[in-house]
This record gives structure tokens, C-alpha cells and sequence, in this order.
């Protein structure tokens, strides 16, 4: 579907949006029940081919589902420990989580991040059991940029398969992520795919399929960086196709919300990491 861009106005409010993100995990409270238990493990030879382990404090119940978690940042910015509060947050729901780094715009240009991403995953995968987790449980999930990421190696095969692990994936989740924002008009999108021969290639969108594993999408509806419509559109396509999908919209939250509310500080204002905690502890097992 072509429609207007959705990161409005530019990646300049999406880096705004971010710091206070920055401010939370030097400042703000942690979850006790989740500690980082692995740090700089290596899935490439890049210096940003690097990702940590966060896992529940405690062994008891035997092997972990395991999460995978991409931040966002408009494909040009982010760094896995800006966002440690929140692998946290996750590791205390039950999870060992991954989060990875990759490569970056201008470094990076589509599908360059998306193979990282890939990457990123499967080497979670080979190690996963020495950290207390279940690779054969193994999720994906993701914030704005992140969440196209994650829907990206979840929804097009060739990713996951190039990296010999097709069906590693068994469910994923996208926080207020960008599904469909065909034309390429403002710089984020521009810089990150502007390049594509083909640009439908890059939206998750084109990749709906009735066989994909279950998936999570959460949306706020104040959110004018990345636009609701979005999960609307992503979601209703796979459900159309007979495949499994539910959408979470917030009433009132932002673009930053719908990841600050796995912080302690914020977690009254929605039950955001209740709610995709949930979808995974039901998915996973």
C-alpha cells in the first residue's frame, strides 16, 4: 500500500524522543528480578555485531523462553546499553533476553541492519542454554525501528534461512513499529532505503502470510512519529490471510510511551509489558 511517510516530522523528533530513554536507564529504577548475566558476546566481525544477555535472577524452573530485542533509534542510532533497564524489565517477566547492536545508517544502508538483525538472532539461538534459556522458544520483538526489524526476519523468509535457522522463529512482537510507509519522504526513510530496487522489499507488510508465527503488535494512538495505522494495517492484512496477529492500541501514549512503560517509573500509565509478557509466556510456553 502506498501512502505518505510515517516518521513525521523527521528522525530529529525521533531523537528526541529517545533521550529521555538515555536519562531512564542511567538514572531510573531497575527491575530486581532480571540482571545482565553476559555482555559484548560477538555475532560478526563488526565492532556493532555485539549483543548481551539479561536473564531472571534465580534457576528455579528449569529453561527459559528467550527473547530477542531490537531497539529503535531510525535505523541510525541506538546502542543496546542505552536500553539495559528494559531487557531487565523482561528478565524479570520470566525471559532471557538478547540485545543486540547492528549496523547503522550511514555505515549501513537496507538490508545490511536487517541482516544483522538475522544474525543477531541466530547466534542468540546457538547459545542461549548457557545462559539458562530454551532456543527452541525463542521470540523476537522490537521498538519503532526495531519493531520493522523484528517483523522483517519474522515475516520474510529469506532472512532467518540465510542464516540456516528458517524456523527459529515462534512468535514476535512490534512496539509501535513502521509496517507500511511507502513513499520514502522524509530523511529517515530516505537514508535507510532509499537505495532499494525494489522498495516494497523493504516494508513488512509485503511479507503477510498466513503460516507466520503469532505476532503482537502494539500501537499508542497519540503517537505522531510512527502512526497507528500502521499495526492497524499490518495486522488486519495477516489476519485477512488467515494467520494469527493481535493489536494492542493505548489510548493516548506516544511513540516513547509504548517502550517507557516497561520502566518502573512509567508502568502505571498502560500494562504494555504485562500485556506482551503475556502474548509470549502463552506463545513460547
Amino acid at each position: 500500500m502506498t501512502r505518505r511517510g510515517l516518521f513525521a516530522p523527521a528522525l530529529g523528533a525521533l531523537a528526541t524522543a529517545c533521550s529521555p530513554l538515555g536519562l531512564m536507564n542511567a538514572l531510573g529504577p531497575r527491575d530486581p528480578g532480571g540482571r545482565r548475566v553476559a555482555q559484548g558476546l560477538s555475532y560478526g566481525d563488526d565492532p556493532r555485531q555485539r549483543f548481551d544477555i539479561h536473564a531472571p535472577t534465580g534457576s528455579a524452573g528449569g529453561p527459559r523462553p528467550v527473547l530477542v530485542f531490537f531497539y529503535g533509534g531510525g535505523w541510525d542510532s541506538g546502542s543496546r546499553t542505552v536500553y539495559a533497564w528494559a531487557a531487565q524489565a523482561l528478565a524479570a517477566q520470566g525471559f532471557v533476553v538478547a540485545i543486540p547492536d547492528y549496523r547503522l545508517v550511514p555505515q549501513a544502508r537496507f538490508p545490511a541492519f536487517i541482516e544483522d538483525a538475522a544474525a543477531a538472532t541466530a547466534a542468540v539461538g546457538a547459545v542461549a542454554a548457557r545462559y539458562g534459556g530454551d532456543p527452541a522458544r525463542l521470540g523476537v520483538m522490537g521498538h519503532s525501528a526495531g519493531a520493522h526489524l523484528a517483523m522483517m526476519i519474522t515475516l520474510d523468509r529469506r532472512y532467518m534461512a540465510a542464516v540456516e535457522r528458517p524456523d527459529l522463529i515462534r512468535a514476535a512482537a512490534g512496539l509501535a513499529g513502521p509496517y507500511d510507509f511507502l513513499p520514502f519522504d522524509v530523511p529517515a526513510s530516505v537514508n535507510a532505503f532509499g537505495r532499494a530496487p525494489d522498495p516494497t522489499l523493504t516494508q513488512p507488510v509485503t511479507f503477510a502470510r498466513a503460516d507466520a508465527p503469532p505476532l503482537w503488535l502494539g500501537h499508542g494512538t497519540a503517537d505522531t512519529v510512527v502512526h497507528d495505522d500502521d499495526t492497524v494495517i499490518l495486522n488486519d492484512r495477516i489476519r485477512a490471510l488467515g494467520g494469527r496477529s493481535e493489536a494492542h492500541l493505548y489510548p493516548g501514549l506516544n511513540h516513547t510511551d509504548l517502550i517507557a512503560t516497561f520502566s518502573p517509573l512509567f508502568r502505571r500509565k498502560a500494562p504494555v509489558l504485562d500485556d506482551v509478557s503475556a502474548f509470549f509466556s502463552r506463545e513460547l510456553g
